[in-house]
Parts: structure tokens; C-alpha cells; sequence
């Protein structure tokens, strides 16, 4: 699926739990890649260096956090660090999975 990257701009942005984000003021492209990098949902138009970093740091959404573009733009959480409230998966059950999956794949 392809979309005009001046379609993205004024779209709604929300999570994936219909949480809304903001809109689309600015995208950041990696001209050498040829990547989008970025989505801000406040414009960069600031005078000072340290206003960018700071829209750039709160409020702004990674590109490869996009998981859906249409009529509006859905993306995934940011990334959230291991907490002690989550329980940490257990080794068995991953090795069963992986054992599955390889006899799965062999037949």
C-alpha cells in the first residue's frame, strides 16, 4: 500500500487502543535511506534548539511505530521498558513453542 506523503499531514494520529495522539504537523525524512523517520504532532517552526528537542522528544512518534495509515494514522505503543509489575516469560513454555514450531515447519 502506498499513500502521498502530503496526505499524512493533518491526519489523525491515535494508539492502538483509540487513544488520540495529536495531527500530523511535520515529517522527518532520512534523505540517505530514503526513510521516514518521524512524525511530530506540533509544527517545528520554534526559535530556539532546545523547543525542537523538546517536541521532538514528547511529542513526536517514531515511523516505525506506524502500524496502519488510511483515513487515520494508527500506531503502537512506544517502547516501555521491562517493569517488576510484568511478569517475565518462562523458559520452558518458550522452548515448547520453539519445539512446535520447528515440527510444524518439518512436515
Amino acid at each position: 500500500m502506498s499513500v502521498r506523503l502530503s496526505k499524512l499531514f493533518g491526519m489523525d494520529v491515535y494508539d492502538f487502543e483509540a487513544g488520540y495522539k495529536g495531527k500530523v504537523y511535520d515529517i522527518i525524512i532520512n534523505l540517505e535511506k530514503g526513510k521516514l523517520e518521524t512524525i511530530t504532532t506540533e509544527p517545528l517552526k520554534v526559535k530556539t534548539k532546545s523547543d525542537a528537542k523538546k517536541i521532538l522528544s514528547e511529542k513526536s512518534i517514531p515511523y516505525k511505530n506506524v502500524k496502519s495509515v488510511k483515513d487515520i494514522i494508527i500506531v503502537s505503543q512506544r517502547d516501555v521498558p521491562f517493569s517488576a509489575t510484568q511478569e517475565a516469560p518462562e523458559e520452558p513454555q518458550e522452548k515448547a513453542a520453539s519445539q512446535l514450531r520447528y515440527k510444524y515447519y518439518r512436515r
